[in-house]
C-alpha cells in the first residue's frame, strides 16, 4: 500500500462525508460520461444516487451494468476516494430516499421545497455496492 493510500476506516469516512461526488460510466464510441451528482454512503454500505428514469446517466449505467464514483476534497492537504462496482436499480424509490440525499446537501429550510419540487415518480435509485476502492490522502506525506 502507498504511503499515501487511506486504510479502509479513514477511506469509508470520508466517502460518508458530504462531497459532491462525480461518477463516470463507459459509452460506446466516446469517452467515458463523467458527471457531477449528489450521493449518499454509510460506512459498510452501498453508494447510492438518485437521478431521473431515462436520463442519460442511467441510460449508460444499466447498460455498462456498474459505474464509478470519486468524492474528493478539492482544498489541500488533496485528497480522494474513488470506487467502482456493479449497478442495482431501485425502481420506486420513496420521497425519503430523496429527502435523505437532499439532506446532505441542503439546508434544514430548503430539504421540504427540493423534495416537493424534485421528487415524482420518474425517479430512480442506482445503487453500487463498491468492489474496487482506490484513494489518496496528500496529507500524510506532509
Amino acid at each position: 500500500m502507498s504511503q499515501l493510500s487511506m486504510t479502509s476506516e479513514q477511506r469509508e469516512k470520508f466517502l460518508a462525508d458530504v462531497h459532491v461526488g462525480v461518477i463516470a460510466v463507459d459509452r460506446d464510441g466516446r469517452a467515458p460520461l463523467a458527471v457531477p451528482i449528489w450521493y449518499g454512503y454509510e460506512p459498510g454500505g452501498e453508494v447510492y444516487v438518485w437521478t431521473g428514469r431515462g436520463s442519460l446517466k442511467e441510460r449508460l449505467i444499466r447498460a455498462a451494468g456498474r459505474f464509478s464514483l470519486v468524492a474528493q476534497d478539492e482544498k489541500p492537504p488533496y485528497r480522494y476516494v474513488s470506487v467502482e462496482g456493479p449497478a442495482e436499480f431501485d425502481e420506486s424509490p420513496t420521497a425519503d430516499v430523496v429527502r435523505e440525499l437532499a439532506t446532505r446537501y441542503l439546508t434544514a429550510e430548503e430539504v421540504d421545497s427540493f423534495v416537493e419540487e424534485a421528487y415524482d415518480d420518474s425517479a430512480i435509485v442506482i445503487r453500487m455496492r463498491p468492489e474496487h476502492w482506490l484513494s489518496v490522502d496528500y496529507g500524510k506525506g506532509a
